[in-house]
């Protein structure tokens, strides 16, 4: 007798799509079975005419819990995390104050323990370099960590303690602390130094346009710091993978450095792949990201990247703010806040690729979920629709269609979500399951806060 058994769904296997039955039970994939065996369980799930697929891994979340409530909570944003078909998230150490060290570590893990709607890791800041700090959060079960190339933002310095390291010597022993421990670290990587200059350049000019913010930041910011991060790990080793890869520019940075046999991975955002700095200039402090959103050649390049394997994963980089905070600077982009909403629109995205012949489903799939486990040790465990595996899965319709109506989603920055807002993506997240247990099905959430559980590697 299984839990739950999901019945006639397609499931992607290692030797490709097939027609099976999945049995669940205990929190994990107990079976697979040719369709209409003789199975018994106490829940039946119909999965006729859909996929049935692993749960995407969002490696790049951030909610900056506790801090600043206002813009949303780990309950609100792993809430909206489960409605989107993302059953872990990575959470990002930004927070108040800052990731840094063992003790902001245990109290951020218990915070989310008790709020989260989905499964969660969370990244660690190694710049305090203070190896006591790094291993401390190794032993309390650190993903991975982050560092920023550029300086803290201003008046945020608490918040950045340890995570922005804008100058050489500490960046590169930073990489040799983490290096000892085996861990990835995830790397912001653009100019400080280029970027200050450019910067500094514009505001004399007085200007202070939406167009000023991708100005101050072109591909050269983030291709140089790709190529300066990567020449300082030539004489370190460390594994290293690049946050949200905007450009051509640096995609010929990263791949450089990966065809000599250097351990660097990268990833893509969706906002990358679906939106052009022509959305900067329509929706202003709505669509500032950093890094800035590109153009229609670079967006190619993504794609083809993707297709590839120059890129490992497609994440969210999921930044919510308020509206507040986003209107006071719409007349003065210098002032806004960088950042934006996007969990919930992952995997539509990412199933409207396969839908349109963009991707396979199976590599939609590997930059949804199998990579992102594979790269930061999670993987058989996550990532896989496999006997043993976490039932953390997604059933999924690529016949119907999903429709993004900011007022209709989860995130508490919804009205923050301008550029999805009305856009319609082939293909429908049905029901998220998260441990065996349904958190999300027909547009309602049905979990709760803490039911989701801390993840570390394996």
């Amino acid at each position: 007798m299984f839990d739950s058994l999901i019945r006639d769904g397609t499931v992607l296997t290692p030797d490709g799509p097939r027609a099976l039955d999945v049995a669940l039970a205990g929190g994990r994939i107990a079976g697979l079975f040719a369709p209409g065996a003789e199975v018994e369980s106490v829940e039946t799930i119909d999965a006729r005419d859909r996929f049935v697929l692993p749960g995407a891994i969002d490696i790049h979340f951030h909610v900056r819990a506790p801090a600043y409530p206002e813009r949303g909570t780990v309950a609100s944003e792993t809430r909206a995390a489960a409605a989107g078909g993302v059953t872990t998230v990575f959470e990002m150490p930004i927070s108040k104050p800052c990731c840094a060290t063992p003790e902001v570590f245990r109290s951020r893990r218990d915070l989310f323990a008790a709020e989260a709607y989905v499964d969660f890791a969370l990244y660690g800041a190694p710049g305090t370099l203070r190896q006591n700090d790094v291993f401390g959060m190794v032993q309390e079960g650190a993903i991975g960590f982050k560092i920023f190339m550029t300086e803290a933002p201003k008046g945020r310095d608490d918040e950045f303690i340890g995570l922005c390291l804008p100058d050489e010597g500490s960046l590169l022993e930073a990489l040799e602390l983490v290096a000892q421990t085996g861990l990835v670290t995830a790397v912001h990587a653009e100019s400080s130094p280029l970027l200050k200059h450019l910067s500094e350049k514009l505001i004399a000019t007085g200007r202070n346009d939406p167009a000023t913010h991708g100005e101050s930041r072109p591909p050269v910011v983030e291709a140089l710091a790709i190529a300066k991060l990567l020449t300082l790990n030539e004489t370190v080793g460390a594994p290293v993978h690049i946050a949200h890869v905007t450009s051509r520019h640096a995609l010929a940075a990263l791949s450089s450095f990966a065809a000599a046999g250097m351990d660097v991975t990268g990833e893509t955002c969706p906002q990358y792949l679906f939106f052009t700095q022509e959305a900067l200039e329509r929706h202003g402090s709505y669509a500032k990201i950093n890094p800035p959103l590109r153009t229609e050649d670079d967006q190619e390049a993504l794609w083809e990247a993707l297709r590839d394997g120059t890129l490992l994963s497609v994440t969210t980089d999921h930044s919510p703010f308020t509206v507040d905070e986003k209107e006071k600077a719409r007349t003065d982009i210098w002032a806004a806040p960088p950042g934006a909403p996007g969990v919930e629109e992952l995997v539509p995205g990412m199933l409207h690729a396969a839908a349109t012949g963009r991707l396979s489903l199976e590599r939609a799939v590997d930059l949804l979920s199998t990579n992102g486990a594979k790269r930061f040790g999670l993987y058989p465990k996550k990532g896989a629709g496999l006997v043993g595996a976490d039932a953390d899965l997604i059933i999924a319709d690529l016949e119907a269609t999903t429709t993004i109506r900011k007022a209709e989603l989860f995130t508490m920055a919804r009205e923050c979500d301008y550029l999805y807002d009305g856009m319609t993506f082939q293909g429908k997240v049905e029901r998220t399951i998260l441990g065996g247990r349904t958190v999300f099905v027909d547009g309602e959430v049905t979990g709760e806060p803490g039911w989701g559980s801390f993840v570390r590697p394996l």
